[in-house]
């Protein structure tokens, strides 16, 4: 068993790690220093190039084949992805057998269990490159969401957990373009792509604000720039239903590259924290003499 101080040391080196990973992000510095931070520098210039320029990941066929079967196959056997009765005493299983209210409970906490396990060893399972390419309606989609809500339990401040939602509607934007034509589910994922937007950019505005520091509005910034780009693609060739509903996710981030603007300036020019706070977050009043 470790000793409580080797514990203690390796939790303070972890929580140095990501207070220098945030600073590297654009997060306000935090004016201490560790022994630790000369090892830590070749981790965090790491961790920055990953955030920066993901590495293309090639996952063997077979592997990805095998492992999309196994899991199909555990959740038809567990009882994953159904819908759980909610007036019948009893559940019964793919196979007909009638089941006790009590082992049907046991059977979904079975479930649960199973997917939070997959969720926190999915860097070295390999479920993520399974489910990478699922698209609402797939027997893996909820599995990959679950993924998303596992990554935003561990992420370690409001910054990260901004940058991660932006990740993911970058995500929802490439299952959007899949399911053109489908007018329910292309507006559904733009739906998710639009909410997922909307809690990063609150949470990197908040940021910025709180440590008066524009660093998180330039992520933003980059963001809007590459998804505007990439959300303009999408109405080649779309139906009148399909545009329309493209042109309202355009409209949000015109919006958002507004907000971040009026954002910097407020800044720049030394306004308090603005009170008025909205869906994007944090609502300044513009800067004296500015029009």
């Amino acid at each position: 068993m470790p000793a409580v101080d080797d514990i203690l040391f390796s939790r303070r080196r972890a929580e140095r790690f990501a207070q220098l990973l945030d600073e590297a992000n654009g997060a306000r510095r935090h004016h201490v220093r560790s022994r630790a931070d000369g090892q830590l520098a070749p981790l965090v210039a790491v961790g920055q190039r990953l955030s920066v320029d993901p590495p293309a990941v090639e996952v063997n066929p077979d592997f990805r084949t095998g492992l999309r079967a196994m899991l199909l196959a555990t959740a038809e056997r567990e009882g994953l992805g159904t819908a759980p009765a909610t007036t019948e005493p009893a559940t019964t299983t793919a196979r007909g057998r009638l089941l006790p209210a009590a082992t049907a409970r046991r059977a979904r906490a079975r479930g649960a269990i199973l997917v939070g396990i997959a969720a926190g060893a999915i860097a070295v399972s390999g479920i993520s490159a399974a489910s990478e390419n699922a698209v609402p309606g797939d027997a893996l989609y909820g599995m990959k969401r679950s993924t998303e809500r596992a990554q935003l339990a561990l992420a370690s401040s409001d910054i990260s957990r901004g940058q991660l939602f932006l990740d993911f509607a970058r995500t929802r934007l490439g299952e959007a373009a899949k399911l053109r034509g489908d007018r329910i589910g292309y507006s559904a994922v733009l739906d998710d792509m639009d909410a997922d937007t909307r809690q990063g950019v609150r949470l990197l505005t908040a940021a910025a604000v709180q440590r008066a520091e524009p660093g998180s509005l330039d992520t933003l910034n980059i963001f809007v720039s590459g998804q505007r780009r990439a959300v303009s693609a999408l109405l080649d060739g779309s139906t009148r239903v399909d545009r329309e509903r493209t042109q309202r996710s355009l409209l949000l981030l015109d919006t958002i590259r507004e907000r971040s603007d009026t954002l910097r300036a407020a800044i720049a020019c030394g306004l308090p924290a603005p009170t008025a706070s909205d869906a994007l977050g944090p609502d300044p009043s513009a800067c004296p003499g500015a029009r």
